[in-house]
């Protein structure tokens, strides 16, 4: 069957993802291979304090990207698309989306992006005895009882970004266990929310004589493979404006980016992990057993399929970077001399090659938003250098490009240092790793690892929930099949990638860096307050 059959019989399997700055999807075929793609760019809003998306742009944006799709369709192939084997939709991880009995909002969209809970996180962390970082779903409902909200008597339902779009086009509130991981924490024998933890919160709020309880607010817990609903004849209005797609198709459980990424980059079983690194950057280990103790800098989630991951995940990466591409940007058209920005970009980053392994003394905080693992609930982008370092344009684009990783290098220290956690190969992906070997070898230097980037590591999260959905279907035919076994041997066996080493010299020249960048930590503090 060629792929113009495949798609016009619905024989495709499609995956979504909403990421930070992009809605992407990408339609593939049995053997994973990309078919064809569509996406929409968006942004998130600074509104009263709150970083957000309103539904409008959930929606609008999600039509848009599927219609891109549909335009990529028809250019490539000369065929429509009524109908596919499977979907499955992801998104951003964390957040807060409350809504009542009647469906309705009842706040905006609280984003992974806001550190607003500090107390709750706290409290919840001790009452557990399980980290519950500031980003997460419980913290966020938890919070806003700790501030006497007048909505929080009102919840009827609360779930992340892909479990709410995944609501409104099958009317199934479920969700994935990965994505689900980022809301509550899961027991790993049951694969559902934790019910110890559980009965901790109900105990914890039973003084507000809400309606409700934990479980009767909370979405269903799927594992990866298992049928999630059926798109309905409202959902196939709400993601096709042509009308064309008809209802009936499987959807797979929704999943966080996190589970997107390890699916994209064959992380999910034990001792692989891999990194994602874009407007965020986070770094996931899938454990052979559980920490000793608790880390307010890791996080504990799952796989799709449930196995326990330890994560490291930073709210900053790449944006300070950008910035000062576009300055350059700007330089070069001043000049009269413009350069394509993929162009400049590689220059850039290819240049950082040439510069110190510690770079010359130069240090920079990436912070646009505050960074929960190094202790900031704001941040302030900040470049500080001594009057005799060497200020280079090598030094100056290495120090950035360490920047955008420093953070996480701290938090992934105390794992594979303290705690001793083994991980034989880190697979890369996202933007950080699309310049071939900058990106990468700097990362492996960061976390002394063999780092890795596949030739598939460009398609990313919504390739991976692609995936997801594929795996969804074969696993109807065959109930034993497990995601670790359907990725090697189906999508991943011969599918070659690079490798890079860590080279002793930038090891040692990262941890030089990262002295003075924990020493610095004071400016930043200081920053705050310009």
């Amino acid at each position: 069957m060629d792929n113009k059959q495949v798609l016009s019989e619905g024989k495709a399997y499609l995956g979504i993802e909403f990421g930070s700055t992009r809605i992407k999807a990408v339609a593939i075929d049995e053997k994973g291979t990309p078919l064809a793609s569509g996406s929409h760019e968006w942004e998130n809003l600074l509104e009263n304090g709150i970083w957000t998306y309103s539904l409008d742009m959930i929606w609008d944006g999600l039509r848009d990207c599927y219609a891109d799709l549909l335009k990529d369709i028809r250019s490539k192939y000369d065929t429509s698309v009524t109908s596919f084997a499977a979907i499955g939709f992801s998104a951003m991880m964390h957040g807060y989306l409350a809504f009542d009995k009647n469906g309705e909002l009842l706040v905006p969209f609280r984003t992974w992006r806001n550190t607003i809970t500090e107390q709750a996180s706290d409290i919840l962390t001790k009452e557990f005895n399980y980290n519950i970082p500031q980003r997460w779903s419980i913290a966020h409902l938890y919070q806003a009882i700790l501030n006497k909200e007048p909505h929080c008597k009102d919840i009827a339902f609360f779930t992340t970004l892909a479990g709410y779009v995944h609501w409104k086009l099958t009317g199934e509130k479920n969700l994935g266990v990965g994505d689900a991981s980022g809301m509550f924490p899961i027991d790993l024998k049951t694969g559902d929310f934790d019910e110890g933890m559980i009965s901790k919160f109900d105990s914890l709020i039973a003084g507000e004589e809400f309606a409700w309880k934990f479980r009767d607010i909370a979405p269903k817990v799927l594992t990866a493979g298992e049928n999630a609903g059926s798109l309905t004849e409202e959902g196939a209005k709400l993601l096709d404006a042509s009308g064309a797609l008809k209802p009936g198709i499987m959807l797979v459980p929704a999943e966080g980016d996190a589970g997107t990424g390890m699916t994209a980059t064959n992380a999910v079983g034990v001792r692989t992990g891999n990194v994602s690194a874009g407007t965020s950057i986070f770094a996931m280990v899938v454990l052979e057993k559980e920490l000793s103790k608790v880390y307010k800098e890791i996080d504990l989630v799952t796989t799709p399929d449930g196995a326990l991951v330890g994560m490291v995940h930073c709210n900053n990466c790449t944006s300070d970077i950008n910035a000062w591409v576009n300055i350059f940007d700007e330089f070069a058209k001043l000049a009269g001399n413009p350069v394509d920005k993929n162009t400049l970009y590689t220059k850039l980053f290819n240049v950082a090659m040439e510069g110190d392994p510690d770079c010359g003394g130069l240090v920079s905080y990436n912070y646009f938003s505050g960074e929960p693992v190094t202790g900031f609930d704001q941040g302030a982008p900040l470049f500080v250098r001594k009057a005799d370092d060497k200020f280079t344009l090598a030094n100056f684009m290495r120090m950035h490009i360490y920047s955008s990783i420093a953070a996480l290098k701290h938090g992934l220290d105390l794992m594979f240092k303290e705690e001793k956690v083994k991980c034989d190969e880190m697979l890369g992906h996202g933007g950080l790793f699309k310049t071939p070997g900058v990106g990468q070898s700097i990362a492996a230097a960061a976390m002394n690892t063999p780092v890795s980037v596949m030739e598939t590591a460009g398609e990313g999260g919504p390739w991976g929930m692609a995936l997801l959905a594929a795996f969804g279907d074969a696993k109807k035919s065959d109930s034993s099949l497990t995601l670790s076994r359907y990725l090697n041997e189906k999508i991943f066996a011969g599918n070659s990638g690079t490798k890079i080493e860590p080279d002793p010299e930038n090891v040692k020249g990262f941890d030089k860096y990262m002295e003075r960048y924990l020493k610095g930590l004071a400016a930043e503090r200081a920053a705050l307050d310009i």
